[in-house]
Order: structure tokens, then C-alpha cells, then sequence
């Protein structure tokens, strides 16, 4: 396991702030646009899921450099992330300009269906970010499991020192 220091997390934990409150405000401003969508009800779900998952991506950036993580699962946290997020908002938010996602979603689409190739798209959409998500929850607990791993070369070391 890479040992991860401040500085390497840095820019990781950045762009994670970075991605989540531009999530954050295209949630915000997709509650505009339900009024032009050909369900409404779904869109309502797209305005929710992209504020919610901003903030789960300023908390997931927030929390990263208390991650215990090796380079490789911070690297699949960091990606499952990212699309599991992005994906959730678009996909509700393609539903709700579509009038689709009754096959996927049948209580938030009121009965809206929309052509094969769209259902098609959301359900695959659906399913691999809520596996992405799942995914991104566990390794994010794993990571919290003990005290990051950090290599500090400024600092004493710690416990008693052998006399000189």
C-alpha cells in the first residue's frame, strides 16, 4: 500500500470539493427547468439527486484524507464517485425530459414509458452507479477503519527516544 501523504491528497480532495458544489448548483438550477420537462415528477427527482449528491461529494472530499486507502482504491473510490453521481443526476434528468423511466422507476414516473432505447439507457444508467455507489460507501468505510497511514518527515518521532 502507497503510503499517502497531505500534499498527495490534496489535489484529489480538491477536485472532489470542486465536482460536488458544481453538482450541488446543477441540481439547484435544474428545479428550473421542471416546468419544461415531460414528466415532472422525475425531474423533481434529477433537482434532488444532483443536491444530494453534491453534498455527498463535498463530504466524500472532506473526509478523503482520513482515508485509509491504497492508491488503486483511492483511485476506483475517486472515479465510482464521480460517475456514480453525475450519472444518478442525468439519468433522472434525460427521464424527465423524456417522459421515460417507468420501467426503472415506476412510482417516480407516474406512468411515463418511454421508447426502448431510452428505458434502455436509464436502467443501465440506474444500475451501474447504484452498483458505482455501493462500491464508493464500502471502500469509503474501509478507508475509515483505523488512522490514515501518514508519512511525516517535519515531525519527531513519536515515543520515547533512545539517549544520545
Amino acid at each position: 500500500m502507497t503510503l499517502h501523504t497531505p500534499s498527495t491528497d490534496a489535489p484529489l480532495a480538491r477536485r472532489l470539493l470542486q465536482l460536488g458544489i458544481a453538482l450541488f448548483l446543477l441540481g439547484l438550477l435544474t428545479g428550473f427547468l421542471l416546468p419544461m420537462m415531460a414528466n415532472p415528477r422525475v425531474g423533481l427527482s434529477s433537482h434532488l439527486e444532483g443536491v444530494l449528491n453534491g453534498m455527498f461529494l463535498l463530504a466524500l472530499g472532506l473526509m478523503w484524507p482520513q482515508l485509509s486507502l491504497g492508491t488503486g482504491a483511492r483511485k476506483a473510490a475517486f472515479g465510482f464517485a464521480v460517475y456514480g453521481t453525475y450519472a444518478n443526476w442525468l439519468a433522472t434528468l434525460l427521464a424527465g425530459f423524456w417522459g421515460a423511466g417507468g420501467r426503472m422507476m415506476p412510482i417516480a414516473a407516474g406512468g411515463h414509458t418511454g421508447t426502448a432505447a431510452q428505458e434502455g439507457l436509464i436502467a443501465f444508467a440506474l444500475i451501474s452507479l447504484s452498483l458505482s455507489m455501493l462500491v464508493v460507501c464500502a471502500l469509503a468505510l474501509w478507508g475509515l477503519r483505523s488512522a490514515p497511514a501518514r508519512r511525516n518527515t517535519d515531525a519527531p518521532a513519536a515515543g520515547p527516544q533512545p539517549a544520545a
